[in-house]
């Protein structure tokens, strides 16, 4: 399990903290999608620097049919290529709402 990045909870319903890889150490917002018109669109939007650079969809786990959190980060500064994540939870460590930026590399 390889974190990229770490978020808190807001108190808007989203998240904020960095995106770290080690080219791009950024700030980054996890925004709820507030213009969401259906299925199709995604539940969150990732910002930085106030460009959108990205989405994120809320999904049920096959395992144990808990939600989580999928992100999916599109950016020129990413070389081009779709960099995945999911939200895991920090158990033990910085407090209740804050979670790891785990990559999900897509094939």
């Amino acid at each position: 399990m390889t974190a990229i990045g770490f978020v808190t909870r807001t108190i808007y319903g989203g998240f904020r903290g960095q995106l770290k890889l080690l080219p791009i150490c950024a700030d980054i917002d996890i925004v709820p999608n507030r213009d969401k018109s259906g299925e199709n669109s995604p539940d969150f939007r990732i910002f930085t620097q106030g460009l959108e650079v990205g989405s994120g969809r809320i999904l049920t786990g096959d395992g144990r049919g808990a939600d989580y959190l999928s992100l999916s980060f599109a950016a020129p500064g990413l070389g081009g290529r779709e960099l995945c994540a999911n939200l895991g939870r920090t158990v033990g460590l910085y407090g209740e709402g804050s979670f790891f930026l785990i990559w999900n590399p897509v094939d």
